[in-house]
């Protein structure tokens, strides 16, 4: 089925046209395909602009799920992903690609134009969790919150009943107060 606001190389156009197009103020990029420059940029225009780049066993996560949500301006320049299968992946994964190889719960991720993305709580987890291993992410958390003011308590109830993962307890306690620092706002 082709997306009738957005355009890939190679289907409707090659990526010359593209270019061109792109370059008289006609198109803009999002993600990995083209749309008008006049088309609003959603959440599904997003996360449709990814399907050619992934294939049904990966979801989008952590800064390429902000993302796609809308708490994130620009999309990373290597894009996060997660195996949904239980079943490891053999095959090369593309090197626009940042893998890892753990396997989502199928509560933690949602369908967006086909594309599995995960939920906005489990992103804000995995952001809080990878700052917690010393990973620079603040940015991408202050933004996913003000995108959704109440969502660090969902996320520490998440991560909280979820299973066990790395930096957990320490997530869960930096969501918890950060959900305590909304409430005494």
């Amino acid at each position: 089925m082709g997306w009738p606001f957005l355009y890939f190389a190679g289907e409707r156009l090659s990526t010359a046209e593209l270019s061109a197009a792109r370059l008289d103020g006609d198109l803009v990029e999002v993600g990995e395909a083209y749309m008008p420059t006049d088309a609003v940029e959603t959440r599904e225009l997003r996360a449709g602009s990814m399907r050619p780049t992934l294939s049904a066993a990966l979801a989008l996560t952590r800064r390429s799920a902000a993302w796609v949500h809308g708490a994130l301006a620009e999309p990373p320049v290597r894009h996060d992903v997660q195996r949904l299968s239980v079943r490891r992946i053999h095959s090369v994964v593309d090197a626009r690609l940042a893998y890892r190889d753990v396997a989502l719960r199928g509560e933690d991720v949602m369908m967006i134009s086909g594309v599995a993305v995960t939920t906005p709580a489990r992103t804000l987890g995995d952001l809080v969790r990878d700052q917690c291993g010393g990973a620079d992410t603040a940015a991408a958390i202050a933004a996913l919150l003000r995108w959704s003011p109440g969502l660090a308590a969902v996320a520490a109830q998440v991560l909280a009943d979820g299973p066990p993962l790395h930096h957990k307890r320490a997530a869960v306690a930096v969501l918890r107060a950060c959900a305590q620092e909304e409430v005494t706002r």
